[in-house]
């Protein structure tokens, strides 16, 4: 028997930057280990000033439709120990509803997309103009699938050169959730490994980081 725990997040680090258009997090110490009294412990406490779509992060119901569902309110079954169906996309910047298979084997998983994106993370070019996306009919095809959650290692699960955002759009109004900006899906098997995807349940948040993880038994079944 043999077990893996694949990080599936990108850490969050002072000043990076996500999405364009919004500012990096800022990391500062409230109270270091210096400043602390010369006592038995000290503390090292730090202030994170940060949007919610920073790193790879969760988009809930209420990112898009007012009185949806808000981060702290997403069902918990969506999000741990949910089977993962690895769709494979490298190459391609407009992912079609060719590349999702039977619709059955989808039902009730997480559908993570690899694209390869994320190996720019950190550069320019990662937020640039040309990042893979979902053409509006994957979204339409998802729901239809009953998934759990869709996640991409991509900067959008839309085109950002468009006004529109259909998948968004689509997904969220069905009450599935989106991780965007994740990474190592190259590492996770098609199908067989069980994802486990936690937010902080902030109230009011439409969309926030969090801590993504593969959890691959290569005794395999899903």
């Amino acid at each position: 028997m043999s077990r893996a725990i694949v990080e599936l997040s990108h850490p969050i680090s002072d000043g990076m930057l996500t999405c364009p258009g919004l500012p990096g997090p800022r990391i500062v110490a409230e109270s270091s280990h210096a400043q602390s009294p010369p006592l038995d412990a000290s503390y090292d406490i730090a202030r994170v000033d940060m949007v919610g779509a920073t790193g790879t992060y969760i988009a809930a119901p209420s990112q898009y439709h007012p009185g949806g569902a808000d981060v702290a309110e997403l069902p918990l079954e969506r999000l741990c120990n949910v089977p993962i169906v690895v769709i494979r996309a490298p190459g391609r910047r407009a992912v079609g509803p060719d590349v999702l298979g039977d619709p059955a084997r989808l039902w009730g998983k997480a559908v993570l997309v690899r694209t390869g994106w994320s190996a720019k993370w950190g550069s320019p070019a990662y937020r640039g103009p040309g990042h893979p996306f979902l053409v509006g009919e994957v979204g339409e095809a998802l729901v239809a699938a009953n998934v759990a959650l869709v996640g991409l290692d991509s900067l959008d699960i839309d085109d950002t050169s468009l006004p529109t955002r259909p998948c968004r759009h689509t997904l969220l109004g069905a009450g599935i959730p989106i991780i965007e900006h994740m990474t190592n899906l190259e590492a996770v098997p098609d199908t067989g490994a069980r994802l486990f995807a936690l937010p902080a349940p902030v109230r009011g948040m439409g969309s926030f980081p969090l801590r993504a993880v593969a959890w691959i038994d290569y005794r395999g079944g899903a």
